[in-house]
């Protein structure tokens, strides 16, 4: 089984999300029992979803959006990616309480347009020293301390999940 994770970040933490996920499919058992073929790809380089038996996407959420490649995923290719299994991540809640605590603007729509089997929302990193003026403006007016929110267990959960879906699929199929 072919996995797309496509991921769109601005400093690397959503990435890194990706990546866990990624790792945690790879390992999954399938019917073949190895685990599966996943490729991590920034989501404004994916030229084709061709290929692939499931896909991840994930981006960063600033001001409540998603980021404007992870949308233009989906814009170009709702129609191939309402054909395979799709999972949708935001990273972004950071600070306590958790901001914002509310799911990302749109992300719902994406989420039905796709037929996606599920959105999760996980905790962002803040760290100052990655961000430009206007972005340490808002998180300062917001008073927001640098910090990493990522529950890794629950991402590396989350992922052995969709690889458990994605074998049970796998085995109705055959």
């Amino acid at each position: 089984m072919k996995i797309l994770v496509a991921v769109a970040t601005r400093h690397g933490a959503t990435r890194e999300i990706a990546e866990s996920v990624a790792t945690a499919l790879g390992a999954a058992p399938t019917d073949a029992g190895v685990g599966a073929q996943v490729e991590v790809r920034d989501a404004g380089l994916v030229r084709s979803v061709d290929g692939f038996d499931a896909v991840v996407i994930g981006s960063a959420v600033y001001l409540g959006h998603w980021l404007e490649p992870a949308r233009e995923l989906v814009e170009s290719f709702s129609d191939e990616l309402r054909r395979v299994p799709v999972w949708l991540f935001s990273s972004g809640p950071v600070g306590e309480p958790k901001r914002p605590a509310e799911e990302p603007v749109a992300v719902e729509d994406l989420a039905q347009r796709l037929n996606a089997r599920g959105h999760r929302l996980f905790g962002g990193k803040i760290d100052r020293r990655t961000l430009k003026f206007p972005e340490r403006a808002v998180v300062t007016a917001l008073r927001v301390a640098d910090a990493d929110n990522r529950d890794w267990p629950t991402i590396r959960a989350w992922g052995r999940e969709i690889g458990t879906n994605l074998a049970r699929l796998e085995r109705s199929v055959s």
